[in-house]
């Protein structure tokens, strides 16, 4: 890693301590992008920000370990990281789209000045407990775009399309600027809670039987 990228996550990390927590609505949110002949797709998404917020950091620490799980599809000319996804490739082998990697706001290499450090990027599992992805404050793909900021694909091999089914963990811990300040999120679960999907399955009763 060159030297400029170290000096980054320093001064990230120096900020991480001084980030004050905050109270927005920020969640972290799996998106089903359907299913393929590799899996079924989805993306992450950092949520509830508005116009001039953005997301720097994606992290694990001791206090609050970073974990995505699950049994991810891993393309042989990707790689763990939207760095990785040539887009001049997806002609020529086009399951590359469904690889499983890390980002934020892109999803390839162009223009991308994603970088990482301390993850491990092990089959199944992406986590860390003493490391981020990461791009500078001054770099324009950290910012929300409707709302939200995409911080990963994961293609689950035989998913079902149900979240709680397909991930055995999906929690990250984020830090940008939001309503001016720069603050952190610790603890954001994507896996709804159970009494989350019991009031979805109440509401998709709910909307069956108005259809009748």
């Amino acid at each position: 890693m060159k030297n400029t990228s170290i000096f980054a996550l320093a001064a990230g990390m120096g900020s991480m301590i001084l980030a004050s927590s905050a109270s927005a609505d920020v969640a972290a949110s799996m998106v089903s992008m359907g299913d393929n002949a590799q899996g079924h797709t989805y993306r992450l998404y950092i949520t509830g920000l508005a116009d001039g917020d953005r997301i720097d950091a994606v992290y694990g620490n001791a206090g609050s370990v970073l974990d995505i799980s699950g049994n991810f599809y891993e393309n042989a000319f990707g790689g763990s990281t939207s760095m990785d996804i040539n887009p001049a490739l997806l002609a020529v082998f086009p399951s590359l789209a469904n690889d499983s990697w890390v980002t934020i706001g892109l999803t390839d290499n162009v223009g991308n000045a994603l970088n990482n450090i301390g993850m491990n990027f092990d089959a199944g599992s992406y986590n860390t407990d003493n490391g981020s992805w990461f791009v500078t404050p001054d770099d324009a793909q950290g910012e929300a775009v409707d709302g939200s900021v995409l911080i990963g694909q994961f293609t689950v091999v035989g998913g079902t399309g149900v979240v709680s089914d397909d991930f055995s963990s999906a929690v990250v811990n984020v830090q940008g600027t939001i309503g001016g300040a720069v603050v952190q999120h610790e603890g954001l679960n994507a896996i709804p809670a159970p009494g989350a999907l019991a009031l979805l399955g109440v509401a998709g009763l709910a909307a069956r039987r108005r259809r009748k």
